[in-house]
């Protein structure tokens, strides 16, 4: 149902406060949005039918912008701190309403949608946005209501997004002029001063982190899952560049999501209805499904192009390393129908280690999932960020931090019982380097990534025999079938072997020092999975 003008009292935006808008453009099919994006000058039809369009100032999410209103519901359950940012109620109520004489008599895109594909967990959602492709970008992400439904929804939450009005911080209380602020109690998140869409996406799930835990006791898991032809489920767990979409689009199983799931009693179930991948050095023969999907209905974010034609350049990393690419899951042919698995058997931990230390793949004890489920690593190389110029370790708890209001503590025990409870086989999978270091090392290749996670959910792994890692612990095959047996314990992969016990060392002592603020809340049995890194003089 696509509307335009003001719409029946029961659905109008004067619940929020926005009585006062110029025109109400609701539900609007992605050719409506692609045709106001390019008429608008906000965004040009690419030679593949995707729109590109670029994000403006912000090419990423802005975690020290993020804000939570403290208040009655939220001051003595959320995890405060660097993460979660306190903003008061009074301070909410006057950037708002800043914000709403803002969007008086100016146009805005209505979208009715809803996270998590699980009805017993289904969350409705109003998203208010005052660009085209900001609300195409929701149509693409969230599940999308029938027709039917559209006619008698009722928001539970709603997202207002303008990106064009700018805070003050002096007036205001944020840090600068862009802002995402999550306000439990009005069930509003508000985003304003940057154009990065993914700031609806996280703020959402900001939300059911909260939510599902806290509330109906389901974990919430920034993780792609996706289903085997014998109807086995698989989880990913990584932080942004580990291969989470990469890795879970395989064309030999069905696609449940690429992101954020939960995991009831029912199994796990998908929170979004898209895909936002990375696009940087895509290609159709490394990433198929991917490539395949970037079509009439695609968005695509701050890529280059090849010159003189509307043909995306996908090495093209001018703008931005994150470029990206934001898609409905039905542009992916083999996905679950509803986005919905059973309890898994396989979970993956991803990291892309920069250091060349850690095995391409291992499995691990029930004490080191959830060391390193805590600890939650991966590292940057030169040149993703501004001022990094050589590898940095990173540290996310959960393979999440940046998107959880409450304690890690909570989720890691909640997945800690369900692990046990299903008896679950836990891999730690490295994607980044072997035989050196970024700079000095390779990429492990996709290919062998591919072939070790096919052995491990086929149980071929169970038939090998394993060596530990001298210092971290991890159990690491012997073989594996259509990997080089010499990449599979990296140390051999190193030219210099001191170099490479060094490097692990030092990568050893890293994840100690990150791990010493989660060690009064952590079991004897976790603390005894720490890596054992040797003296230095």
């Amino acid at each position: 149902m696509n509307n335009y003008g003001k719409r029946a009292e029961d659905a109008s935006l004067e619940s929020i406060g926005l009585n006062n808008v110029s025109n109400s453009f609701w539900n609007l099919t992605p050719s409506e949005l692609v045709e106001d994006t390019i008429l608008s000058g906000q965004g040009i039809l690419t030679d593949t039918g995707a729109i590109a369009i670029e994000t403006g100032e912000f090419t990423g999410r802005s975690p020290q912008d993020r804000f939570i209103v403290c208040d009655s519901k939220t001051e003595d359950a959320v995890w405060w701190g660097n993460i979660n940012k306190k903003f008061e109620t009074s301070k909410y109520q006057a950037l708002y309403n800043r914000m709403k004489a803002y969007l008086t008599d100016r146009d805005v895109y209505v979208r009715d949608a809803y996270a998590c594909a699980d009805d017993d967990y289904r969350l409705n959602i109003r998203v208010v946005t005052e660009l085209p492709w900001s609300n195409m970008f929701a149509n693409n992400m969230f599940l999308r209501p029938t027709d039917q439904e559209i006619e008698n929804f009722k928001p539970e939450w709603h997202v207002v997004c303008a990106p064009h009005f700018m805070a003050d911080p002096e007036i205001d209380g944020t840090r600068q002029h862009n802002f995402a602020i999550i306000n439990f109690t009005d069930k509003m998140i508000i985003i304003g001063g940057t154009g990065y869409t993914g700031e609806i996406k996280k703020g959402i799930f900001s939300v059911l982190n909260f939510v599902l835990p806290h509330e109906k006791d389901v974990l919430s898991m920034h993780c792609s899952a996706n289903v085997g032809k014998d109807g086995d489920t698989a989880v990913f767990f990584g932080l942004s560049g580990t291969g989470k979409t990469t890795l879970s689009s395989d064309e030999n199983r069905r696609l449940i999501g690429d992101d954020e799931h939960g995991w009831s009693d029912n199994g796990v179930f998908n929170f979004e209805g898209g895909c936002y991948a990375k696009t940087i050095d895509l290609s159709a023969e490394k990433e198929p499904q991917i490539y395949n999907a970037i079509k009439f209905g695609a968005i695509l974010e701050n890529i280059g192009f090849k010159d003189g034609s509307s043909t995306p350049d996908y090495s093209d990393c001018e703008i931005t390393q994150n470029t990206r690419v934001s898609y409905p899951i039905d542009h992916i042919d083999n996905i679950m129908v509803p986005s919905k698995g059973g309890n898994p058997k396989n979970i993956f931990f991803l990291t892309a280690d920069a250091f060349g230390v850690l095995p391409p793949i291992s499995k691990l004890t029930a004490g080191q999932a959830m060391y390193h489920f805590i600890s939650g690593y991966t590292a940057k190389v030169a040149g993703t960020e501004a001022g990094v110029t050589e590898p940095q370790t990173v540290f996310s708890a959960c393979f999440g931090a940046p998107f959880l209001p409450l304690h890690p503590a909570k989720y890691a025990e909640m997945l800690g019982n369900k692990m046990s409870e299903h008896n679950v086989n836990v891999w730690l999978i490295n994607t980044g380097w072997s035989g050196g270091e970024y700079g000095t090392g390779e990429r492990i290749s996709l290919k062998f990534t591919r072939a070790m996670i096919t052995s491990a959910l086929e149980g071929k792994l169970d038939k090998v025999a394993y060596t530990n890692h001298e210092i971290f612990g991890l159990a690491m095959p012997n073989e594996c079938e259509n990997v080089p047996t010499e990449i599979l314990h990296p140390k051999n992969t190193w030219k210099n072997k001191e170099a490479y016990d060094e490097k692990a060392n030092n990568l050893a002592n890293k994840f100690n020092e990150n791990f010493a603020q989660f060690s009064d809340d952590a079991s004897a049995e976790i603390l005894a999975a720490a890596p054992k890194a040797k003296a230095t003089v």
